[in-house]
């Protein structure tokens, strides 16, 4: 996807420089500059494409825009109809701003390797990785808010009562009153892991496959430049299958885990 390195860096440097962030702070308190700003980037990108498609809003002459837009949102519409029990109108502009914001993150992986980061480097901007997905800040950060919208609507739905009852009693119910006393340590333990684990495995599995993607473009990128275009053409038209797919599933596991924290205590096991 970009002109091999022939000179200067070995591959080992080469793939270790694509991979370092362009970071302020140190341990806990770093902040990935570049994550933070690409993100942001996308994000007011896709709010001024929406603005402007919304003021200009026309159902007799549809834009491509605006079609394209109609058909993601109506994509998005049926899966929260599939998957959404009850009704909240937060979880529709939720899902729909979740699934373009996390492919248009994905997609930066579709850029040559070399380019943005050689473009950065005429302005003095020696790091930049270009993926956000691809940095395991991001997809637990975006996991990080569904989790607490869940625990939201779980004590809104619930009440504080039956959150707690939700730790106490579940996934282990029991008639007796001392089996119940007895059961509620492992009931606490099983649940938290059972709650904790949702967002941390819509993080990894979404930071696992954009940073397996993005290594992969890496070396395709160490090739000599006369062979690099098969291979990374294949890669590419595959890897469109994939940040789709990934955008896909985190939208919908968003739903779906938004939909179990909407139902009564009584359904939820």
């Amino acid at each position: 996807m970009s002109e091999a390195v022939t000179s200067g860096p070995s591959p080992v440097e080469y793939i270790q420089h694509h991979l370092q962030n362009n970071s302020i702070g140190e341990g806990f308190f770093t902040l990935h500059l570049d994550t933070f700003f690409i993100a942001l980037a996308l994000a007011v990108l896709l709010g001024v494409i929406g603005k402007i498609v919304g003021d200009n809003l026309d159902p007799d002459k549809p834009t491509g825009l605006q079609n394209l837009l109609e058909v993601i949102f109506e994509f998005v519409e049926q899966q929260v109809k599939d998957a959404f029990s009850g009704y909240n109108p937060l979880i529709g502009p939720l899902a729909f701003t979740v699934f373009v914001w996390v492919f248009l993150m994905n997609a930066m992986d579709l850029l040559p390797v070399d380019l943005l980061p050689w473009l950065a480097s005429l302005v003095g901007i020696h790091y930049l990785k270009v993926v956000p997905t691809a940095n395991l800040d991001t997809p637990l950060a975006l996991a990080s808010s569904v989790f607490a919208l869940m625990i939201c609507y779980n004590i809104k739905i619930k009440g504080p009562i039956g959150f707690i009852k939700m730790f106490l009693f579940h996934p282990f119910p029991a008639n007796n009153i001392i089996v119940k006393i007895i059961l509620m340590p492992v009931n606490i333990l099983m649940t938290t892991i059972e709650e904790v684990a949702k967002p941390v495995s819509m993080g990894l599995r979404l930071f696992g496959n954009m940073f397996a993607g993005e290594l992969i473009f890496i070396l395709i990128a160490i090739m000599p430049w006369w062979i690099q275009f098969i291979p990374g053409g294949l890669w590419a038209i595959f890897h469109v299958l994939i940040i789709s797919l990934q955008a896909f599933i985190f939208m919908l596991l968003t739903i779906v885990y938004l939909s179990i924290a909407h139902q009564p205590l009584e359904a939820d096991h």
